[in-house]
């Protein structure tokens, strides 16, 4: 398979989405283990032939998908994404998944948030980038919090799984409270390289 490194990290990088992916991705969304933390991929039955589907919508509307690539064996392990994004207000919603067990609590998910929001607030010039997650996703909480992430509010029961109530957590982060690691370094390296 072919990937592409967009923006890399010190883990992982991120590289558009392929076709070739759908397999994986539609493994994770039907294990619900991965899928019950982040949303409606939970109730939502997924086939391997509208993942297709949904990936071809995805590689013609050029939207702000990318998976999450290991550095060290170049396999996908993980996809985040930019969504409802608002370009007058200049903010959109996270998101993200960690969809190979074993790099649960790695670090991965934080270094591919970092990755999203450098594109984020430095390719797309968002000021505002916000994301929900359930108040049972602690790993989630931690994860987002490490990275700079605020909590601004909550949904109260806002999410309904086996008869358990759960708040759904609001968090954003503005653009001046972000430090670049990757994008800021490719403008310097541009930038020097026009002065010599």
């Amino acid at each position: 398979m072919a990937y592409f490194k967009k923006l890399i990290g010190t883990k992982c990088y991120l590289s558009p989405c392929s076709q070739e992916e759908a397999e994986k991705w539609t493994e994770w969304d039907n294990d619900l283990e991965i899928a019950v933390p982040l949303g409606d991929e939970a109730y939502t039955p997924y086939t391997l032939e509208k993942m297709r589907e949904i990936l071809n919508d995805v590689s013609k509307q050029q939207s702000h998908i990318f998976s999450i690539i290991n550095l060290e064996t170049e396999t996908t392990i993980g996809r985040c994404l930019l969504f409802n994004i608002d370009l007058v207000n200049r903010q959109a919603t996270l998101g993200i998944v960690i969809g190979e067990k074993e790099y649960w609590g790695e670090g991965f998910g934080q270094d591919g948030t970092k990755l999203l929001l450098d594109y984020g607030f430095n390719l797309l010039n968002l000021n505002n980038i916000m994301l929900g997650t359930f108040s049972f996703n602690e790993r989630a909480q931690a994860c987002f919090r490490k990275v700079g992430f605020k909590e601004i509010g909550r949904r109260r029961q806002a999410r309904i799984i086996g008869n358990k109530k759960f708040d759904l957590i609001l968090m954003d982060m503005l653009a001046e409270e972000f430090e670049s690691p990757y994008v800021n370094q490719i403008i310097e390296k541009n930038t020097k390289k026009r002065k010599t």
